[in-house]
């Protein structure tokens, strides 16, 4: 092997397969771009994103890892989500949940 090749599997390869997936629609009310990043925890996003947010709970963009989503001012766009894995525990973004993923969401205004 030559440093920095890269070996690739023939065929497709599924992410997040098996996984509890939402579908939501997004709006950007602000008057910045913001870009959402591949495991950010969705219900945490910028308040100028607007959407159902208690359906984004406990889950992240279903996206390959390492890549992000942007949203221009007054942009709305349908993003999938899917539920986080692991031991579903959420720590730091907004400090919002700060632990253990509950069966509800707490509450957002």
């Amino acid at each position: 092997m030559t440093p920095g090749e890269y070996r690739l599997e023939e065929g497709e390869i599924s992410i997040n397969a098996g996984r509890a997936t939402a579908t939501v629609v997004v709006a950007n009310r602000g008057d910045r771009p913001i870009q959402v990043g591949s495991h950010f925890h969705f219900f945490e996003v910028n308040p100028a994103l607007s959407f159902e947010r208690w359906r984004a709970y406990g889950m992240r963009l279903n996206i390959t890892a390492g890549t992000a989503v942007r949203f221009e001012p007054g942009q709305q766009r349908t993003v999938e989500l899917v539920a986080l894995a692991g031991e579903r525990k959420v720590f730091g973004f907004n400090g919002e949940v700060m632990g253990e993923l509950q069966d509800t969401p707490p509450r957002k205004d």
